[in-house]
């Protein structure tokens, strides 16, 4: 039975429906299941569009439905790319063959190509599918660290008028939050950018398309592992792998903060395996106020330049949160090796047999304590990790303990000096976008 011109492009539209809204209708135990499914419905689209030719307007509609069909596929489609590179060649001005032909170059690998199919259909019309692509391909460019940041400030803002233009779309949401986040970790690391990838994540997950996508789940858990929230990147590491259980990126991680809390947990339940030794005694004893240095005088200068005074206390006698006014110093008794991704930790203990982990951020890779070595902290920051065995985020046992997270190197003094600027390097994450 021959169909419309207007039943040809829906069956088409029906198409990115299915795949899109794939889980509104299966279960996440289905995942495995939808690349088949949406495959096999790829090839019931196609099937209606070469039956169907002669209604639709010209060959250069024909190419673009063909091409729009293939190009449902994550991974790169040769036969999408030249059927595309025919219908732009037959009607310059269609901004979605454009748009299509520009995805086929980025999934190719080609991202010169892909902007200047973006940057061409901007010339014929401003629409929210062009503008967000162009914010994802323009974060790819940029030889030099200066150039790669005016990159992503234009990401940034291509990505803000996709917003503007239609405030419902999940998927515009979410390349906002993916230009946030190359901004954050690829400047000055303001924490109010952080904040605002997180908030266009939360919008992005308002929307049934965007909410099944394991790109932001992922992305969204190295926000939370650059915060220290062990547990709620767990959740989103969770979440990808059940969304796309063939990528395996979202596993590997999630195993290896497992470890990492794992490994911490141990080393401060038996002090490094110092506990009950000579060893952990004679550190102890070695601990004096001199090992203050600078804030031996009651005071310290933040990094925004205010003076602020100090009192020492003992790790026991922290509250949760910022410590605001007090300074607190012990020896170091060990440490971990970690994947970048997780800060660099190491073991403090004072002098009434107290032990906490200490997470450093943006420190240079070239640089760690070692055992023995005295460390004063001013205002720490004491967050907890709590993870209860039943959640189905650890194999087993629970993990419960605090833990002081420090954002830069350069506030600590490290027997009896302190940190300067060339300990410190920012945090890079790469920002995934499997399927923008």
């Amino acid at each position: 039975m021959s169909l419309d011109r207007e039943e040809v492009i829906a069956k088409v539209d029906s198409l990115y429906r299915f795949r899109d809204l794939y889980f509104e209708e299966h279960p996440l135990s289905q995942a495995e299941q939808k690349p088949i499914d949406v495959e096999k419905k790829m090839n019931e689209a196609l099937l209606v569009v070469e039956q169907n030719q002669t209604s639709l307007k010209n060959k250069a509609e024909y190419l673009l439905l063909k091409a729009k069909c293939l190009n449902v596929k994550a991974n790169f489609d040769e036969e999408a790319e030249e059927a595309m590179s025919k219908a732009v060649k037959l009607d310059p001005k269609q901004v979605e063959a454009w748009n299509i032909l520009g995805e086929c170059f980025w999934k190719k690998g080609d991202i010169d190509s892909a902007k200047n199919c973006f940057s061409g259909a901007l010339q014929h019309s401003k629409d929210k599918v062009t503008l967000r692509n162009l914010s994802m391909v323009l974060r790819q460019f940029g030889s030099s660290r200066e150039e790669k940041l005016q990159y992503i400030t234009e990401s940034v803002s291509k990505a803000k008028e996709a917003v503007n233009l239609d405030i419902t779309d999940g998927t515009s949401w979410f390349v906002l939050g993916n230009a946030y986040l190359s901004q954050f970790f690829g400047g000055t690391q303001n924490e109010q950018t952080l904040q605002q990838c997180l908030k266009a994540y939360t919008q992005a997950e308002k929307d049934a398309v965007a909410k099944h996508n394991p790109d932001l789940y992922y992305n969204r858990s190295m926000c939370y592992l650059y915060q220290s929230d062990f547990k709620s990147a767990l959740i989103n590491f969770k979440t990808a792998s059940q969304l796309d259980p063939s990528w395996d990126l979202p596993i590997a991680k999630a195993n290896m903060v497992r470890d990492y809390l794992r490994s911490t947990s141990s080393m401060l339940s038996n002090m490094c395996g110092l506990l009950g030794k000579n060893k952990l005694q004679k550190i102890m004893s070695s601990i004096t106020d001199d090992d203050l240095g600078p804030y031996s005088g009651g005071s310290y200068t933040s990094p925004s330049g205010k003076t602020l005074a100090l009192k020492p206390k003992c790790l026991n006698q922290l509250s949760p949160g910022s410590n605001a006014g007090i300074v607190i110093n012990g020896k170091v008794i060990g440490g971990l090796s970690t994947d970048a991704a997780i800060p660099y930790t190491f073991f403090l203990v004072d002098s009434k047999e107290n032990c906490i982990a200490v997470c450093l951020y943006n420190v240079s890779n070239a640089y760690g304590v070692k055992t023995a070595d005295s460390i004063a902290i001013p205002e720490p920051y004491v967050m907890s990790v709590g993870i209860e065995s039943g959640e189905g985020l650890v194999d087993s046992n629970e993990m419960k303990y605090n833990f002081i997270r420090v954002a830069t190197p350069m506030v600590m003094v490290v027997n009896g000096k302190k940190l300067g600027i060339d300990k410190q390097a920012p945090t890079v994450l790469k920002v995934t976008a499997l399927s923008e």
